[in-house]
């Protein structure tokens, strides 16, 4: 099985899921949004997780109006959650964590993914 992090999609087939044109994804590139890996060759190849992100990036920017800057820092505060959930993860006991993961499920967010944040906690 292959993880999350191994590059194995082209940029084509990455914008045929995302519904974009492979030049916005060079562009997200140029923005700092993403970095794809590269071949020996040069060749772009993105993750899973590359490709959930460019999903997260176009319903930023096409659904919900967010400019450039604005994804950059969403994007940058949702990374910043994930760290600060697995390193919590390491930290807590059992118990802990189990406190933790009855608030996220007991309180309504409406833009923070507490599902992500639980699995993290899980793992």
């Amino acid at each position: 099985m292959i993880d999350k992090d191994t590059p194995v999609y082209m940029i084509s087939i990455v914008a045929k899921i995302a519904g974009v044109h492979p030049q916005t994804l060079r562009f997200y590139e140029s923005e700092g949004l993403i970095k794809p890996s590269r071949t020996e060759g040069r060749t772009r190849l993105y993750s899973e997780r590359d490709l959930m992100r460019v999903k997260r990036i176009v319903s930023l920017t096409r659904e919900r109006g967010v400019n450039v800057a604005g994804t950059h820092l969403i994007l940058k505060l949702e990374d910043d959650l994930e760290r600060l959930f697995k390193a919590l993860s390491e930290v807590l006991d059992a118990h802990a964590k189990e406190t933790v993961i009855s608030l996220l499920s007991e309180l309504e967010f409406d833009e923070l993914n507490a599902e992500k944040l639980i699995e993290l906690l899980r793992e």
